[in-house]
């Protein structure tokens, strides 16, 4: 018998940038009657079925781009007499979909780490139950990942994350409503362990795969002192002091390693956090602007980040406190109109933002959007074949529709094509070597065109596009640039590294065996797939 955990792609490309990092956390609480767990990370190589046989136990965690592929990964192991244990933020949302698309025989809804073991054992027993209430657990009961099961020579970068939840409500996003508005955070003491342990065996490029870095503004500190609530002060104060302390661990690290992140705009009006994430080698983070208009702004509820020349300087303030910014923006709002798209890219150009991402509006489950959408549809709602479009993830992709939400002024064809057209100007050969003057040296300026042309074929090329030819040419040399950047992130292990005596203990089962405590290198639910 073994355990099996399957991270669904239809996309293998043979390297990745990023670990999917709730692979090496659900290994983590894989209990050790069960063995040691077989990965299988999809985007690298898909599963083989013959290495299942019957009796195993298949993890599968789904999101909504991956869900279909889940689905037949999970069917497939059924059929070949395992047991099917389906996990993830899309799992959380429609369990009953897994039972139905993909013959499972359990579902863990919430965090993994706890709820995962004992679906693996009730399996083992021969008697699982049908749903497992993971929950939200609390910050210091996160482990750490399993990272001695890695293909280290298969990634970029590494992942480890330090707070889950997000305080904030867009309409577009999930997190709020499925990992809550509460901030959750790690000890900073086992984040450090944790980053130590992945520089000894070479990576020194970092993502800190959280919801919301900085999950305390000036605002919310400000607000709650006018109010005078003194218990809501201290709790953000302590929040607040908890990620400086762990910038200041950060920034004790090799100075050859480098960090990304993710946080509102607001994080931009609050120097004393951007030095201090720049001093901590958090060279840059993913920030949601979304929108360039006020309009577009109060439609996706963050009116609270700037637009116009307001958000160009900004934007700049992060650059000018050695922030780099991958801006986040996304097309097909009902206030976008054809002037939108050449505005946005402009703007992205204008306020220096180092990388940017242009998504098209999707209604996801577990929105806002959603949740208006679908109930904006027809009585039964349109579908392709026999899939109604308010379950567009259950729809092939070669014929799943790249929009789902009309838009009154423009059609879906040309809101794809606009949005193409703005992904070709930001990433074209001039703008981005002239944004990789940002960089060190000349090999990190290498490093940066690769990464950038990389980022445009995996997220533009493979994506937005509807011709079949024009997304597997753009496959082929995502794969090949995978293979050239990974060469340029590759470090030299550094296992003498040691990680930091700290003045107050850590309890022993927070901290991972090779540093002397009693479980294996653990990992963290908030990307724990089957616990999301």
């Amino acid at each position: 018998m073994s355990v099996h955990l399957v991270n669904p792609s239809d996309n293998s490309f043979g390297t990745a940038v990023i670990t999917p990092r709730w692979l090496f956390v659900l290994a983590a609480a894989t209990p050790e009657v069960a063995g040691e767990p077989i990965l299988t990370d999809e985007s690298l190589e898909q599963i083989k079925p013959e290495s299942i046989a019957a009796g195993d136990i298949v993890g599968i965690s789904v999101h909504t781009g991956n869900a279909l592929r889940g689905y037949r990964v999970g069917r497939m192991a059924r059929a070949r007499g395992a047991w099917v244990v389906y996990g993830g933020i899309h799992a959380t949302l429609f369990p009953e979909e897994a039972f139905e698309h993909g013959e499972a025989h359990a579902v863990v809804k919430g965090d993994g780490d706890i709820a995962w073991g004992k679906a693996v054992k009730d399996c083992l027993a021969g008697t699982p139950e049908r749903i497992y209430e993971g929950g939200r657990i609390g910050g210091t009961d996160f482990l750490a990942a399993r990272w001695d099961l890695m293909q280290a020579d298969k990634y970029m970068w590494a992942s480890v994350q330090t707070v889950r939840g997000c305080p904030k409500h867009c309409s577009f996003c999930s997190v709020w409503r499925t990992d809550g508005q509460q901030p959750r955070q790690r000890p900073h003491q086992v984040v450090i362990d944790e980053i130590v342990s992945l520089r000894r065996i070479g990576f020194r490029y970092i993502a800190l795969a959280d919801d919301n870095f900085y999950p305390v503004t000036k605002t919310d500190l400000r607000l709650a002192s006018e109010q005078g609530n003194a218990a809501r002060v201290a709790e953000l104060t302590a929040i607040r002091k908890e990620r400086f302390q762990l910038m200041e661990e950060l920034a004790k690290l090799p100075k050859d390693m480098v960090f990304f992140t993710q946080i509102t705009m607001e994080a931009g009006e609050d120097g004393d956090f951007l030095d201090a994430m720049r001093a901590a080698n958090i060279k840059g983070a993913l920030v949601g602007v979304e929108a360039v208009t006020p309009e577009g702004l109060k439609a996706v509820f963050k009116d609270w980040n700037y637009s116009g020349d307001a958000l160009a300087r900004q934007l700049q303030s992060f650059k000018k406190h050695g922030v780099h910014v991958l801006g986040s923006f996304i097309f097909g709002l009902p206030t976008d109109r054809a002037a939108t798209f050449d505005a946005t890219v402009e703007m992205a150009l204008k306020a220096g933002v180092t990388f940017a991402q242009f998504v098209m509006m999707t209604p996801f489950p577990g929105t806002v959007d959603f949740g208006r959408w679908e109930k904006q549809q027809p009585v039964p709602p349109p579908a392709v074949g026999d899939v109604p479009l308010t379950r567009y993830w259950l729809i092939p992709t070669e014929v799943r529709p790249k929009m789902f939400t009309p838009h009154p002024t423009m059609s879906s064809d040309e809101i794809r094509d606009r949005t193409q057209k703005v992904w070709d100007r930001f990433y074209a050969w001039r703008p981005v070597w002239e944004r990789s003057a940002c960089t060190p040296n000349l090999r990190a300026r290498i490093a940066f065109v690769f990464l950038s042309k990389l980022y445009r074929q995996m997220y533009a090329g493979t994506g937005i596009s509807t011709d079949s030819a024009r997304r597997k040419k753009s496959k082929r040399w995502a794969r090949w640039t995978a293979r050239q950047c990974k060469k340029l992130f590759r470090a030299s292990p550094m296992p003498e590294l040691k990680s930091p005596v700290w003045e107050v203990p850590l309890p022993k089962l927070l901290r991972p065996a090779f540093l002397g405590g009693d479980v294996h290198p653990k990992g963290h639910a908030a990307d724990s797939g089957l616990g999301d």
